[in-house]
């Protein structure tokens, strides 16, 4: 079999270069580029590996010294626990990576023949390495990211109405200035379908002004309200929302007046 060292070589360059700007990225080290290619350039030292003659234990911690020197020379050291984390980002999207294209690799490298799996000998040309690699890392980072700021506006909330208590994850949204136009109240938005009004709680009507829509949307007082089992709010105003919030595993909408003011 032919190898050709200058295509290995540039190959894991590329890839460990990618590697190591989506770890910048994510981690937010913002370092500079020519760093990361030292980093790829050390990381691409791997090709040795086709001429050394080591068993499986040697070349793992042969394959991990050469992560480490990759980050040091990329991020540099300032603490061992920085080390460590972007060492482990560092195995994290390479894992994420290369298990992408051994999916890849099973997938269409296997045919039905009579309900039995048939190799036909298929591998992922290079080109296709070359441009499915970043698109692949770059939505990560762009799904990371999003999940970062998602996460940092949840908040575990309890609303308490009498001897009743229901939890839910609500949002923060600053966007969200509904109030009561008569008592200045800030008002909170809940959907959940199996929450019921009962005969004596009092329905507060309160109009809202969106972009494209208006109405009226019934609102109840709740007894107090309590975020992340700490702080508590008495007397909080709850809209009941008809639909459904486009955020996974959001039932409220929360009004950043009570909310920043009290976490």
């Amino acid at each position: 079999m032919n190898v050709y060292l200058d295509l290995v070589f540039f190959l894991n360059f590329f890839l460990d270069s990618v590697l190591l700007f989506t770890v910048d990225i994510v981690l937010k080290r913002n370092v500079k580029k020519k760093r990361i290619i030292f980093g790829g350039l050390i990381g691409s030292s791997s090709t040795l590996f086709l001429f050394l003659s080591l068993n499986s234990l040697e070349l793992f911690l042969f394959k991990f010294f050469v992560s480490v020197a990759m980050v040091l020379v990329c991020f540099s050291y300032h603490s061992l626990k920085e080390l460590i984390t972007n060492v482990l980002y560092l195995y994290f999207v390479s894992i994420l990576l290369g298990g992408f294209f051994y999916y890849l690799n099973i997938e269409f490298s296997y045919s039905v023949v009579q309900n039995l799996f048939v190799s036909n000998h298929f591998r992922i040309p290079l080109f296709l390495i070359l441009f499915i690699a970043p698109l692949i890392l770059f939505f990560y980072i762009k799904q990371s990211s999003y999940r970062k700021r998602r996460d940092s506006n949840l908040y575990r909330i309890e609303l308490v109405q009498g001897k009743k208590r229901y939890q839910y994850v609500g949002y923060l949204d600053t966007g969200n200035q509904l109030y009561d136009p008569y008592t200045k109240r800030p008002v909170h938005l809940l959907y959940d379908p199996t929450y019921k009004l009962s005969k004596k709680q009092k329905i507060i009507y309160v109009p809202y002004h969106g972009l494209q829509t208006s109405g009226i949307i019934p609102c109840v007082y709740f007894d107090f309200l309590i975020i992340n089992q700490k702080q508590r709010v008495e007397k909080v105003l709850v809209g009941l929302s008809r639909e459904p919030f486009h955020i996974d595993g959001v039932s409220m909408i929360l009004h950043g007046d009570e909310i920043l003011d009290h976490s």
